[in-house]
């Protein structure tokens, strides 16, 4: 990805922080496996700055959309207090397979992190940190359903879990809680509300599905 295209994937930027619509396959951090990464990136949305912004939170890997960046350091604090007490609104699209039972409802569901030879996964897990999740029916076929989803915690991998394990309706093109016949994952961060200033209205910014999203969003009945 070059300069040009990251900088065209800003959807808001003034003098405390960046709003980038993160695009899927991009991973946030570096890795063993990650050849390319956004925080190597991220001198090229300096805009001026000395120091580069830094990621006030994190999405997946196959996850695009709303993605906060802080362009100092007391904004990076401040966002991390109003992150750590639940006061910024997160709000996810997802495609998935089958349809809930109910029109909207509540996942409580904790979860836990376990490891193998293999690698990782995210399981639900009464021990496990809490988390929980708001969730909306917004269409559906007679295979697929779209929901929109409001996290109110920010666990690793906490929609894709609430979505396979507590609704039964895992995430299209899921690797890990789904069954990916190799399609891309079909979840993105939609919108974000930011309350940055108490006496400021909040920063509310949204993103436009990615493109592998549109055509299933597009053939689904409006709820």
């Amino acid at each position: 990805m070059t300069a040009i295209d990251l900088i065209s994937r800003v959807l808001f930027r003034d003098n405390n922080l960046i709003i980038l619509d993160k695009p899927a396959g991009l991973a946030v951090h570096a890795g063993p496996k990650t050849s390319e990464n956004l925080e190597s990136m991220l001198g090229d949305l300096s805009f001026g700055l000395r120091q580069p912004p830094r990621l006030a939170h994190r999405l997946d890997r196959d996850t695009s959309g709303c993605l906060v960046l802080a362009r100092h350091d007391k904004a990076l604090v401040r966002l991390g207090r109003l992150f750590t007490a639940h006061q910024v609104l997160k709000t996810y699209w997802a495609v998935v397979k089958g349809r809930p039972d109910a029109a909207f409802g509540r996942i409580e569901l904790s979860l836990k992190k376990v490891s193998n030879q293999t690698g990782w996964r995210m399981i639900a897990d009464a021990g496990g940190k809490a988390a929980v999740t708001e969730w909306s029916l917004c269409g559906a076929d007679s295979q697929a359903a779209w929901l929109e989803m409001r996290p109110l915690n920010g666990r690793t991998h906490q929609i894709r879990v609430h979505c396979a394990s507590g609704l039964g309706c895992p995430i299209l093109g899921d690797p890990i809680y789904g069954t990916s016949s190799g399609e891309p994952m079909h979840l993105f961060a939609r919108s974000i509300t930011i309350p940055y200033r108490a006496d400021q209205p909040p920063i509310v910014v949204e993103a436009s599905p990615p493109p592998h999203m549109l055509a299933r969003l597009s053939g689904l009945k409006k709820a």
